[in-house]
């Protein structure tokens, strides 16, 4: 009798009210799975995925001393590709250095920002250590961002 494979699970990612600001959540089976689909919470709370185009593709590179203080480095780069390029990603890919992470190397895909067709759902002023929650057994965080 044959076995029958399972998949592996995915990476989930979703966002969570607050009291003056919004927060996003991941969890993944991997760290480096954890930051790709925080960076993609990130871009889905700001526009509609779905039309974005995975048309370019962009690096991006972050550390910090610590998990968290690297979740808020990490996740202000691709914050910055939005606001200072007009560059929205619809995936991103990363790849977490350290034990605990200190680095990580992302390629996002995505393309420039188009008002015609990118709705704007959040404007994201900033990323908050703010009651930041991450941990590794299993991958997860909890980010509270300021819109």
């Amino acid at each position: 009798m044959a076995r029958r494979r399972t998949a592996a699970p995915r990476p989930r990612y979703g966002s969570f009210p607050t009291t003056a600001d919004v927060g996003i959540w991941a969890n993944a089976p991997t760290p480096s799975g954890l930051f790709g689909a925080l960076g993609t919470a990130l871009f889905a709370l700001m526009t509609d995925l779905r039309r974005v185009r995975p048309a370019e593709e962009r690096s991006v590179s972050a550390s910090g001393a610590d998990a968290e203080s690297l979740v808020v480095a990490y996740l202000t780069e691709l914050l910055l590709l939005e606001q200072i390029d007009g560059f929205v990603g619809r995936s991103v890919e990363a790849r977490v250095l350290g034990r605990p992470p200190t680095a990580v190397l992302a390629e996002v895909r995505g393309e420039r920002l188009d008002p015609a067709r990118h709705v704007r759902r959040k404007e994201v002023k900033a990323v908050t250590l703010h009651r930041l929650e991450i941990g590794f057994d299993p991958p997860r965080a909890r980010v509270i961002l300021d819109i």
